[in-house]
């Protein structure tokens, strides 16, 4: 893991002043950790990744339980990975879990605040007074200025979706890396751009058996609200094209069964298709 001016290795020895001091200045999260669990190793590089985008707004300081012995039970850690909040010597907040970039970023706005925030409340403010152009030149601006603050390309593609460019939406978040499309706040958003645009195929196209038709066919049917024949087709691509279009059947089964939830009896079904049960 490449070297991080926000981010420390603790030890009994030192855990007092690196985190118990340091939380007297502001924020420091701890995550505690062992190499003998895969979530711990999977929640490592997202919290590494959280503390380079909110650039020194908190410390992020990896304990190791194998190395810190009963420091960690001292503090209340009964199960890895725990992700605990200090702040003025207490702590003010636990994640257990490997939690959604979202959950930890729900929790940080309770503390901290990015430099973008600002700006993205007065978009916001631009918008509810009906002067979206505003809006989006204020968001679009961010973007440049914030280019890895992913709630602004979030907000500016939602304000151009509400102002009647779906296309243009569908352009920023598309050109976003993999990772950053993946994210929590991007990836039902883009699905459903992904599907609006794929629903606007014009209608000589959809003579052919192809991906595109199947997908364009999905897409129909979930907007005239035909839910059971849209997941048959996007289930079809998820099982017969993964490769098509980033694997856009399983990324908008998925996102539909959130949207479902996960009791409801098509989500069950399909879940358990989709898994090959």
């Amino acid at each position: 893991m490449p070297p991080s001016p926000y981010v420390f290795d603790t030890s009994r020895a030192n855990f007092n002043e690196l985190v118990l001091g340091n939380s007297r200045k502001g924020l420091v999260l701890v995550h505690f950790w062992t190499p003998k669990a895969g979530p711990c190793l999977l929640l490592m590089p997202r919290l590494v990744q959280l503390a380079a985008d909110y650039g020194g707004r908190f410390l992020l300081v990896l304990a190791n339980t194998d190395e810190i012995g009963g420091l960690a039970r001292e503090h209340g850690v009964t199960s890895v990975p725990t992700v605990k909040f200090f702040l003025s010597g207490e702590v003010v907040h636990t994640i257990h879990g490997a939690e959604p970039d979202s959950t930890f970023r729900a929790a940080l706005a309770r503390f901290v605040t990015l430099d973008s925030d600002p700006v993205r409340q007065q978009a916001l403010k631009a918008h509810q007074a009906g002067r979206n152009e505003e809006a989006i030149g204020l968001l679009a601006r961010a973007a440049v200025d914030h280019p890895d603050d992913l709630a602004i390309s979030a907000d500016l593609a939602k304000l151009l979706l509400l102002s009647g460019q779906p296309s243009q939406a569908l352009g920023l978040l598309a050109a976003l890396p993999l990772d950053a499309r993946r994210d929590g706040r991007i990836a039902p958003l883009l699905v459903h751009l992904e599907l609006i645009a794929a629903a606007e195929q014009a209608p000589e196209l959809l003579v052919a058996d192809t991906p595109e038709v199947h997908l364009c066919l999905a897409a129909r049917a979930l907007l005239a609200d035909e839910m059971e024949a849209a997941l048959e087709g996007l289930l079809r691509l998820a099982q017969t094209e993964p490769g098509f279009r980033d694997d856009i059947g399983r990324r908008a089964l998925i996102t539909l069964f959130n949207l479902l939830g996960p009791e409801h009896e098509s989500t069950r079904r399909y879940r358990a298709k989709l898994a090959g049960r």
